[in-house]
């Protein structure tokens, strides 16, 4: 049962003690996910300043990596003056983040409520080049997660586990053991009202340390669960799928077999523009490839427009090592 809770609530002691000790398998990571309440909620903040969205809506879908600059993340999405703002890999209470709450950062600058869920309790501070960023020698909470935005308030919000055997917990999934990670990929959904009747968002994050197998089964699991959570409504999905990561030798996103399933359960895939999404950052400054990894797709809607906005600021500056992709949407 998912939780809508205004604030989550941080890993006690003895948890994060329990977690450190705890033998690295699957059953044991199940165990501590079901104990931790911030890995069953949606914090549900920030302030809607529409009743309604229109008819017709724009849709931001989103990796900022972290986050790292809140309010520029959200000054460089003004000019697509979106209504809904799909947002992967925010930090919430990390010290390379300045201990902010990114998401509501974010909301806040663009008049928009949050919906964000935790996908994984980060224990460390991050790599080298994240380390860098760090002020305090500690996490005041650890959380990384998922979000949807938007300029309404939510009819409705839940988030989805893609997965529960702790792939960056557990020895036998080739997690690090000195490293441990509470968590898992996960999506949040929201049903939004519109001038044209309920719609049903999703931010989402597949595997990246996997092949297409395993992320063809999370999104076979989250169709399942969306079906389940909006019953006959219009669905927009959006985020990082990790398409074409461990497919070598060319790593290839068009030999994901995903795609054939969103399209066999009535998703269009024509709601992202052509193009590679990613690039170097500050966090990446050297990345193995280029690749195509954010989508936006959907049922029962068109495509009025679509794009990709480089995560490069005024200044030149990487934001994220992902591009935004975006759709103007028809309901």
């Amino acid at each position: 049962m998912i939780s809508l809770l205004d604030t989550l609530p941080p890993v006690t002691e003895a948890q994060r003690a329990a977690l450190l000790n705890a033998p690295r398998t699957a059953d044991a990571h199940r165990a501590m996910m079901a104990e931790v309440l911030a890995m069953n909620a949606v914090q549900i903040g920030g302030t809607a300043t529409q009743k309604r969205l229109p008819a017709e809506i724009t849709v931001a879908a989103w990796n900022v990596e972290r986050c790292l600059f809140p309010k520029d993340t959200a000054a460089h999405l003004m000019p697509l003056a979106p209504d809904v703002v799909l947002l992967s890999e925010v930090d919430h209470g990390m010290s390379r983040t300045g201990q902010l709450h990114t998401t509501a950062e974010v909301a806040e600058a663009l008049g928009m409520g949050y919906a964000y869920g935790v996908e994984f309790f980060e224990m460390g501070l991050g790599g080298p080049t994240e380390r860098h960023f760090c002020k305090d020698a500690f996490n005041a909470l650890g959380w990384h997660g998922n979000a949807v935005l938007a300029k309404v308030p939510f009819d409705k919000a839940t988030l989805i586990r893609l997965d529960d055997h702790g792939h960056w917990f557990s020895e036998a999934s080739g997690a690090d053991p000195d490293q441990p990670r509470l968590g898992g990929r996960m999506a949040i959904a929201a049903v939004l009202p519109t001038e044209a009747g309920e719609i049903c968002v999703v931010s989402t994050h597949l595997e990246s340390n996997a092949g297409p197998a395993h992320r063809h089964a999370q999104f076979e699991i989250l169709l399942d669960a969306v079906d389940d959570f909006a019953p006959g409504a219009p669905v927009l999905i959006g985020g990082d799928l990790n398409t074409g990561n461990h497919i070598p030798p060319n790593f290839d996103h068009r030999d994901e077999s995903l795609f054939d399933l969103g399209t066999a359960r009535g998703y269009d895939w024509d709601f992202t523009a052509p193009g590679m999404t990613t690039r170097p950052s500050l966090i990446t400054p050297h990345p193995e490839r280029v690749m195509k990894l954010d989508w936006i797709t959907a049922r029962e809607m068109h495509c009025l427009d679509k794009g990709v906005l480089s995560s490069l600021d005024a200044n030149h500056r990487p934001l994220a090592d992902h591009d935004c992709v975006w759709a103007r949407v028809g309901v």
